[in-house]
């Protein structure tokens, strides 16, 4: 369990301490770290043995990549599980996000055409507002489309909603495009991620050694580039005429926001939701489930679209949704570097002085299982966010890189897609019901699906 602190255990603020915790002796020390976060005992347990080790749910770890070839990546953190001090990530007078996406580790350019996208920016730099609008209007632009290319098809909706393009226009794409996102996506995460599928301690020479060069994805990139500059030249030029940005910076915000943002988010978070309604022991939220759609369904005449998940219609559905997002983000970590000396307030008051430039790292599944916060923080509660009081917890869900009760804007860091997500995972669970009368799943696969009986 992470350390405990209720919000009233202090009247008042108190003096900063030093945080806890350290990284060792150079080279060893975050070799050791690496080694426990991949190898000994995971991400999840990595966090929750620090935490309780340093009685603190704010403390120094190294976070991975380190040692041997990833020259100039600093490991060092100030390490974040506790809802109260998270939101310090979300202050831009406090934090500069600049680089630091997926932590003290960034990618190379090249695998964006020598673009530093929009998720790369800070919001003090001039580009972040110019390709934060952009991508808000892309969104608003695909919402006339977004909900019937989602059912017809999850695999091609993304492309076609976001950019209008067609991938059967081209058959390179139409077979392929996926799959090249797939390895484009994965060569920048690898040496940041458990992957598991090849045993230890291949994973960590083969792996988490080095970083991987884009040459090996440049040639499906090119592909696609040129299937978007082509077939999506609507939107590109939406983004050069009206946001000011060059068509090389358009094509490739556009397919980062496809293969990273969406398709990988996507890709991880909708497969979570369908597992844990499909368990075997899930059957009375199944039913639940099944009866609120059938009957939010019949005020729209049985279509599914963003009117029958609209907020107040599906509560249900829409609170295990945010349920799976609590317990598992599909972006579990959030980084920030220290823009000035603060102190960080966690849970009543206590205090920890930060310095400038360290980096923040906030570990969402421990945060939002945060138990000054949440009740049973543990367990999967479905409709732990029905009602008055329950909306009020929304403001600890903090998947999208804010808390759920803020909007995207243009001086934030916020996913510019936080509505879409909730609405289109809404919209999933609601075509499973229309569709099906019960399901179960297992492992990747599907082991009952019982379809819908005439009533």
């Amino acid at each position: 369990m992470l350390p405990s602190f209720s919000p009233a255990a202090t009247a008042a603020a108190t003096p900063p301490r030093p945080i806890p915790g350290g990284y060792g002796i150079p080279v060893l020390g975050p070799l050791r770290d690496r080694l426990d976060y991949f190898w000994f005992q995971g991400p999840e347990e990595f966090f929750r043995r620090r935490a309780a080790q340093h009685r603190s749910t704010v403390f120094r770890a190294n976070i991975p990549p380190t040692f041997p070839f990833f020259l100039g990546v600093d490991p060092r953190v100030v390490a974040i599980v506790d809802t109260a001090a998270f939101t310090a990530l979300f202050d831009n007078t406090l934090v500069d996000k600049r680089d630091c996406l997926i932590g003290p580790y960034n990618p190379s350019d090249s695998f964006t055409g020598g673009t530093r996208v929009g998720v790369y920016l800070d919001t003090e730099e001039p580009e972040h507002a110019r390709t934060k609008a952009y991508a808000m209007e892309l969104l608003r632009r695909s919402s006339r489309v977004w909900a019937p290319e989602f059912l017809a098809g999850v695999d091609t909706m993304l492309t076609a909603a976001v950019t209008g393009a067609d991938p059967a226009a081209e058959s390179l794409v139409d077979r392929f495009g996926f799959y090249i996102l797939d390895v484009w996506l994965g060569l920048q995460l690898v040496p940041t991620q458990k992957i598991g599928a090849i045993p230890q301690p291949l994973e960590e020479l083969l792996l988490h050694s080095f970083p991987f060069p884009s040459i090996i994805v440049k040639p499906g990139y090119d592909i696609l580039y040129r299937f978007i500059e082509k077939h999506g030249a609507e939107a590109v030029a939406v983004g050069v005429d009206s946001h000011g940005l060059t068509v090389k910076d358009a094509v490739n915000n556009i397919l980062f926001v496809l293969g990273f943002n969406a398709f990988g988010g996507f890709s991880v978070f909708l497969p979570f939701l369908v597992l844990e309604i499909g368990k075997a022991d899930a059957g009375a939220l199944r039913a639940r489930l099944r009866d609120e759609v059938r009957a939010a369904l019949e005020e729209t005449g049985g279509e599914v679209g963003f009117a029958a998940v609209a907020k107040g219609r599906m509560p249900l559905v829409r609170s295990t949704v945010y349920e799976v997002l609590r317990t598992r983000p599909p972006v579990p970590l959030q980084f920030g570097r220290a823009r000035q000396d603060f102190v960080l307030r966690s849970h009543g008051g206590e205090g920890f002085a930060v310095a400038r430039g360290e980096m923040l790292c906030g570990y969402q599944p421990l945060a939002m299982r945060d138990p000054a916060v949440f009740d049973r923080p543990e367990e999967f509660v479905p409709d732990r966010f029905v009602g008055e009081e329950g909306e009020k917890l929304l403001s600890y869900v903090y998947w999208s890189n804010g808390p759920e009760t803020d909007d995207p804007a243009l001086g934030n860091k916020q996913c510019a897609a936080k509505d879409a997500v909730i609405a289109t995972a809404c919209m999933l669970v609601a075509e499973l019901f229309r569709r099906y009368d019960d399901f179960q799943c297992q492992g990747t696969s599907f082991t009952k699906l019982h379809k819908r009986q005439p009533s």
